[in-house]
């Protein structure tokens, strides 16, 4: 077996947004370092999307074993996957990887959700390095759920003893956290352990600029991990290019964006996973009718029939329903005033790139952290607190004081600060940029000892 490059296995959580952030650190990596092989491990349904956007020769893709579950999004098929994910299981793809590449694994990057694959490092004795996701802060939660869920059944709900995070609540924290006992699933289980067995990693790399994370948090983690190395956003490349012509969007947005005042435009998008209830869809409707604002709408095929009759007929002139549209050019362009979003980080990260602030509808997981971070940290934004339904007045009124009124104009002071923040932080030199040579000339140190 040829033993004169190094062979990266990189493992994904086939979920959600999570393979993208990963496979994009990926193609940075294979593309600084082209003597190394990668190979890319995940269902074969989430790396349709990716194999396209990979130029790079060096990386190999690889499907879990056949009985590993589609990415649907459900929370039993969370925990169908982890309940798949043994190490047995998991050593599976590393041997076809091993037999096509014919160079043997020399390093395990993986999704921290699949956390076996440090056991997987661990009998193969090579370095393990997970990439955390989700908002970098929401680490901080797996490692004291302990000292969470005994505050939380004596109805404590102040996180101020979590360094840093003084500002978040409980109820900003994702169920899995909270949930313990007999309301305890394998994915909660999952994210309990993650506090004992990221220590043990090489290093953890954080989907996050430094800059944005509170210091004591930052120094917190640092005492607890070997490494942790700040890299940016990995499904954004600072600084953003330039908008493409309008005529070259198939959508329309653009070109229908152009036509628009400054700053004047509602942008509403709540991802791909989650559709809201039908009432909050009727609200969010209704609420752009009678605000006037211009608005346009990502809102899913099936869900358009949610919609309140006579809808999208009586605000042709003034909005757009989409069924998809390239957000990121989209919160690029000027028209854009404000962003109603569900707190998705990959959504929130390409907001804070453009300096547009937002009304926040967390759904699940880290987004009531998410949001809490948008309104009370950064105050580049507002949320609907948790429990609360969005209704039609609430998102009127914040559309109001965002588009129009003075708390709306700090709000973008604000948000053009944070840009700047971490454009800097992006730049060469900045300390997202070191970082990732960190990582790079740590997984080559690993590949010369083979």
């Amino acid at each position: 077996m040829a033993n004169n490059t190094g062979h990266v296995a990189v493992f994904a959580f086939p979920f959600g947004s999570h393979p993208l952030p990963l496979f994009n650190l990926v193609l940075k990596l294979s593309h600084a370092a082209p003597n190394l092989s990668f190979s890319f491990i995940s269902t074969q349904s989430s790396t349709q999307t990716l194999i396209s956007k990979s130029p790079h020769n060096n990386i190999n893709f690889i499907s879990y074993n056949a009985h590993a579950p589609p990415p649907h999004q459900s929370l039993e098929m969370v925990n169908l996957f982890l309940q798949q994910a043994t190490p047995q299981n998991l050593q599976k793809p590393i041997d076809m990887a091993v037999q096509q590449t014919n160079h043997r694994v020399t390093c395990i990057i993986a999704d921290a959700f699949v956390l076996p694959s440090f056991l997987v490092a661990q009998n193969l004795s090579v370095p393990w390095i997970p990439v955390w996701a989700p908002l970098s802060s929401s680490l901080s939660a797996h490692f004291y759920t302990d000292i969470i869920r005994h505050n939380y059944n004596n109805s404590c709900s102040s996180l101020d003893f979590l360094p840093g995070l003084n500002m978040v609540r409980v109820e900003d924290l994702p169920e899995d956290v909270i949930n313990g006992g007999e309301n305890e699933t394998l994915f909660s289980k999952t994210l309990a352990s993650l506090g004992r067995v990221l220590p043990h990693a090489e290093a953890v790399v954080m989907n996050y600029f430094e800059e944005l994370d509170p210091p004591m948090f930052v120094s917190d983690m640092r005492s607890k991990l070997k490494s942790m190395l700040y890299v940016g956003f990995l499904t954004l490349k600072l600084p953003l290019p330039p908008l493409p012509p309008s005529e070259t969007d198939s959508t329309g947005c653009l070109s229908w964006l152009d036509t628009q005042g400054l700053r004047s435009v509602a942008y509403v998008s709540f991802g791909t996973v989650v559709t809201p209830p039908e009432k909050e869809i009727v609200a969010v409707a209704e609420a752009l009718e009678e605000s006037g604002f211009p608005f346009l709408w990502s809102l899913k095929e099936h869900a358009k029939k949610l919609l309140p009759e006579g809808f999208v007929e009586r605000t042709k002139s003034k909005g757009k329903v989409v069924p998809w549209c390239p957000q990121s050019e989209v919160l690029g362009h000027g028209s854009v005033g404000v962003f109603v979003t569900h707190c998705g980080c990959n959504s929130v990260f390409e907001s804070i790139s453009n300096g547009v602030p937002m009304i926040c509808r967390p759904f699940f997981g880290d987004q009531g952290m998410v949001g809490r971070m948008v309104e009370d940290v950064w105050k580049i934004g507002m949320r609907v607190e948790n429990g609360i339904v969005l209704s039609k007045d609430w998102l009127v009124n914040g559309l109001n004081a965002i588009m129009v009124g003075e708390e709306g104009k700090k709000m973008r002071e604000n948000a053009q600060i944070l840009k700047k923040k971490i454009m800097d932080a992006a730049s060469p030199g900045g300390k997202a940029p070191r970082h990732f040579t960190s990582l790079l000339q740590l997984i080559l140190s690993f590949s010369h000892h083979c």
